[in-house]
């Protein structure tokens, strides 16, 4: 198995955008498909988006139309383009491999990166 570190958190005011990366050390990165989640302290994990090996992608009712989720397999990088921001998209997020249903992911994650939505 590879690494995941995830970037590009930080601090957005309601209505911003920001876009994390997740670089990953995974030889074989172009053949999975990859997920996005994230969680708020003292709640379960949340699923957030997906995007599949051949470039579909899947989105979280609460994320639909605000996220996009994009890759460069060249790179082995994981992206989550954030917009619309609100306040509960506060949460660390993480990138991991998809599971075999759309909204299953497989562990281990990175280590997360923090987005706060605050004004």
């Amino acid at each position: 198995a590879g690494q995941l570190e995830e970037s590009g958190g930080g601090l957005v005011q309601p209505g911003g955008s920001l876009t994390i990366s997740c670089r990953t050390s995974v030889s074989t990165f172009s053949n999975y498909a990859w997920s996005w989640v994230r969680q708020v302290p003292g709640k379960e994990l949340e699923w957030v988006a997906r995007i599949n090996n051949e470039f579909s992608t899947f989105y979280a009712d609460s994320v639909e139309g605000r996220f996009t989720v994009f890759r460069d397999n060249a790179k082995r990088m994981l992206y989550l383009h954030l917009t619309g921001l609100k306040t509960e998209d506060s949460a660390m997020y993480y990138c991991a491999r998809s599971g075999l249903g759309t909204t299953d992911w497989r562990e281990p994650r990175g280590q997360g990166t923090q987005v706060t939505v605050s004004s």
